[in-house]
């Protein structure tokens, strides 16, 4: 019996273990692949406060370091289910299952699939999510970044510096991404913006891999084929609150219904993080819900004792 069980280890769950831990509880992280969230895929984080510049991979694993070192466990486990038992949680794994007083759902989301001919199939030959992991493979190549937010235009950037040509594919006309990077990919000569077009096939080569983008214009209908072996795909994300829907209330997208207490509506049950519905999904907020969940488990479980 554990007093809180994390399910989740980026950095809404590391936060919480962190504040737990220093609140004297007895806590479990149980995540599915490796401590950090989507941080380990980026290059560098430049907008965590007090840290200029850091690599994504070394950030997740100071806080990782930082929750064991004050006494938080972290098992490797997927988790198919919460079961509330009296005052505790029964929580279900692929390892068994593991018990506590409270718990904090901060499992994040996942990335949108591109919803087009080959999207799916092609994944991981060269589709990818992920441009700091695969851009390398593309170096001195024509890559095409689908998506308009921040983190489409970050990718974009990266990619710049290591491809002939980068096209970006966004179904609007105007971007959502921030100004400022907006204007340093288009300040780029071999950055061009595609809008307002959407991805209609990608297509596979003879070796199977991806050998060009197929897209269309959303007012004229006019496709246009890129020659491009590289897709990198930015498109939103889907939160993985599936298996507890029994005690999470979730909106139409998936999303956590719960205010920045990150109450979840059921007693000794919180929810952290990208996978809560929220304004802005950033590390900040994502270690301010932490923190916040951490704290009001640790009233709920003294409160038990």
């Amino acid at each position: 019996m554990y007093d809180l069980i994390i399910i989740g280890g980026g950095p809404a769950g590391l936060t919480a273990a962190v504040y737990a831990r220093r609140a004297g509880l007895s806590t479990l992280i149980l995540e599915i692949t490796v401590c950090g969230g989507q941080i380990i895929n980026s290059q560098n984080v430049e907008n965590f406060p007090a840290v200029p510049q850091i690599e994504g991979w070394r950030l997740a694993d100071n806080w990782q370091k930082q929750a064991q070192a004050l006494g938080a466990e972290v098992m490797t486990a997927a988790v198919t289910g919460v079961e509330l038992r009296g005052d505790g949680k029964l929580v279900h794994t692929a390892k068994g299952d593991f018990e506590a007083l409270a718990v904090i759902i901060a499992t994040g989301a996942g990335h949108r699939k591109l919803d087009c001919p080959g999207g799916a199939e092609l994944s991981g030959r060269g589709v990818s999510t992920c441009a700091s992991c695969d851009g390398a493979f593309f170096r001195g190549r024509k890559v095409a970044v689908v998506g308009g937010g921040n983190t489409a235009l970050e990718d974009a950037l990266y990619l710049s510096s290591l491809c002939e040509r980068v096209y970006i594919v966004h179904r609007r006309r105007e971007f959502r991404a921030e100004r400022h990077l907006v204007e340093a990919a288009g300040a780029k000569a071999n950055v061009e913006f595609l809008t307002p077009y959407v991805p209609s096939e990608v297509v596979a080569g003879e070796n199977g891999r991806v050998a060009a983008l197929r897209v269309k214009n959303v007012e004229t209908g006019e496709e246009t084929t890129l020659d491009t072996p590289g897709v990198f795909t930015a498109i939103g994300m889907i939160p993985n609150n599936a298996p507890f829907a029994n005690v999470l209330k979730l909106d139409e997208g998936g999303y956590a219904i719960a205010g920045e207490d990150c109450e979840s509506g059921t007693p000794g049950v919180w929810v952290a993080g990208d996978g809560r519905r929220k304004a802005l999904r950033q590390l900040v907020t994502a270690a301010a819900d932490g923190a916040v969940a951490a704290t009001a488990a640790a009233r709920y479980v003294n409160s038990l004792k």
